[in-house]
């Protein structure tokens, strides 16, 4: 998201919308708050669905962008292009992600982890290495990853997922602390279990009603990246946590 993100307005209530992904309600929540998103997503049709709730909200039209995170040199590309245009980046969102199936260790076959790591851990280190220089031009640059707790929690079958998602955790703590004088504050976020496609793709038998639904997560993404100086990000925010915090506060 480029520029104006210390402008954001808060967002006291999460915006409903039919798509069940993290990615797009944090996408609509920071564009509702001010925020001029650039929407990154392989299929069009998916970025103009966003493009027009947006646009139904009346606030400024994202920049869409169709593109595989595998492509490290579009990524590349995307970062030069947002240079051009913007000379900075205050926001970066980090969703994307791939469960990848569950699978013991032994059967997952060798281009299929490569692909996982691809997604979940490669893609982050090219967003880093990409937009870091143009994160640091803003004057309190936010950098937002989400992570789950099945990183911490070594369950059978889940090997690839989580070993992923364990070291793109430790990959943002390493870039934060490296980033700690600068005006870099990296966060990663836990959203916990939310009715999104990848849940339902883990436990296809389960009702999707008994699940928060993911437009929860938008008013969380706002709120920290509009937050003041967040420290190091020595251990990942869950979503319910904040949550209960954010109703005490109100009650």
């Amino acid at each position: 998201m480029p520029p104006d993100h210390g402008r954001l307005e808060a967002a006291d209530e999460p915006r409903r919308r039919p798509t069940p992904s993290c990615r797009a309600h944090s996408a609509v929540a920071l564009a509702e708050a001010g925020a001029h998103v650039i929407a990154v997503g392989r299929t069009q049709g998916s970025l103009e669905e966003l493009d027009d709730e947006i646009a139904a909200l009346g606030r400024h039209r994202p920049t869409l962008v169709p593109l595989d995170l595998r492509d490290g040199d579009g990524i590349d590309t995307l970062g030069y292009e947002v240079f051009q245009r913007h000379k900075r980046l205050d926001i970066l969102v980090h969703a994307a992600a791939m469960l990848g199936g569950l699978w013991p260790v032994s059967h997952i076959a060798p281009d299929h982890w490569e692909e996982i790591i691809a997604v979940n851990v490669s893609a982050a280190y090219r967003l880093i290495r990409s937009f870091e220089p143009l994160l640091r031009q803003s004057e309190a640059a936010r950098a937002i990853f989400l992570t789950t707790g099945q990183g911490v929690r070594s369950r059978a079958f889940w090997g690839g997922y989580a070993a992923t998602k364990s070291a793109l955790d430790t990959l943002v703590r390493c870039w934060a602390d490296e980033v700690e004088h600068t005006s870099i504050r990296a966060v990663i976020l836990d959203p916990g279990v939310m009715r999104t496609r990848m849940r339902a793709e883990a436990f296809p038998g389960e009702d999707p009603a008994t699940l928060v639904d993911p437009a929860e997560i938008g008013p969380m993404i706002v709120a920290y990246a509009a937050a003041p100086d967040l420290g190091l990000p020595h251990e990942a925010v869950r979503f319910r946590d904040w949550q209960a915090a954010r109703a005490t506060a109100s009650a």
